[in-house]
């Protein structure tokens, strides 16, 4: 299948999704809207929804990635993970899209308004188009039997919509897509769109003493551990059978002071997860004790704080179609800075 080697497409100027959008707009034309989440509508084993909208635009969800978050973090103190390495969402991908009426509905408003120009409309009939018997137009005589592939696009990626130049191509149900064609919608594809779609609790610590602490008195952190537990999420794609969970699972706490003048327990600053818990809450009676998981300041904070960066990681992976075993992504990690007084201790003289 030959490579788009002009542009006639744009990205549309208002993206009214979540999280991904699916399909290059095509001037003037309708675009595939992928709004599915795991509570909205299905659009059902007998193909995609193709219905008109009042502006005119047509609705394709053949291919629709259908999130189910329900296990994933909820909250207003929630927030993403950001991958440890370089790491990136796919950008975008292959999935099935339109009808064969549905494409039609497409292409031919196109092709009358010869936005595109007379040379490119004329090999687009050539492509869709069959001279000798108009019912096999856009391959009508295959209904039912297969769908029109194209690209989706990962709003969360704005460069991403111009890795996926192909054009629309056909696959019949059950088929594999063609070989030569990169970034086709696979199992690992899907977890990388649910890794973008995790959310985890905020990772404000627990600080005794609470209100201020003082110079060179070891302050103990400690976090609630009914809110740090594994979170999941599901991408799928519905009409494929396709699916992929993505699992993220907190490790450990990393501590930054805000200052060198400071010291943090253990050394590296890094408190790791012991019996689903982070760090160990202060009682009566430990203020001579070290602390598992803490910070002493060596220097007041004066009239101002000190922004103390509390930082969780998560360690990642996925299972998904035809993968039972987990499969490592990057870990990721989610910080949140808090303000700390530092007070000099008072002494008394009598």
């Amino acid at each position: 299948m030959p490579a788009l080697t002009r542009k006639p497409w744009t990205l549309s100027a208002t993206i009214a999704v979540a999280m991904l959008v699916p399909l290059l707009s095509l001037p003037g034309v309708a675009h595939a809207d992928d709004t599915l989440d795991g509570n909205a509508q299905n659009p059902g084993a007998n193909g995609p929804n193709g219905n008109a909208s009042a502006d005119g635009t047509l609705s394709a969800t053949a291919g629709a990635v259908v999130f189910d978050r329900d296990n994933n973090g909820s909250g207003q103190s929630v927030g993403p993970v950001t991958a440890s390495t370089n790491w990136t969402p796919p950008a975008c991908w292959y999935a099935p899209t339109y009808s064969p009426e549905q494409l039609q509905k497409v292409k031919e408003p196109v092709w009358e308004a010869e936005s595109t120009g007379y040379e490119w409309d004329a090999e687009q009939r050539k492509k869709y188009l069959d001279e000798d018997d108009h019912s096999k137009d856009f391959n009508k005589d295959k209904t039912g039997k297969g769908y029109w592939w194209g690209p989706y696009v990962n709003k969360s990626y704005p460069p991403g919509w111009d890795a996926c130049k192909e054009d629309y191509f056909w696959v019949d149900t059950g088929d594999a897509p063609p070989a030569n064609i990169d970034n086709v919608i696979t199992p690992a594809i899907l977890a990388g769109l649910a890794y973008n779609e995790i959310r985890v609790p905020s990772t404000k610590v627990t600080l005794a003493p609470a209100a201020a602490t003082k110079v060179n008195l070891p302050t103990w952190a400690w976090l609630d551990s009914a809110q740090f537990k594994p979170v999941s999420v599901t991408a799928r794609v519905q009409i494929l059978g396709m699916e992929a969970t993505t699992v993220a699972e907190p490790v450990s706490l990393k501590i930054e002071p805000g200052t060198a003048d400071a010291q943090v327990y253990p050394a590296s600053g890094v408190c790791t997860f012991v019996n689903g818990r982070i760090g160990e809450p202060y009682a009566a009676g430990k203020a001579s004790q070290t602390p598992p998981c803490g910070v002493k300041y060596l220097r007041s904070s004066g009239d101002g704080t000190y922004p103390l960066r509390a930082t969780i990681t998560w360690k990642i992976h996925w299972t998904g179609t035809g993968v039972n075993n987990p499969q490592a992504l990057p870990d990721g990690e989610f910080g949140a800075e808090q303000a700390v007084v530092v007070q000099e201790i008072q002494a008394v003289n009598r």
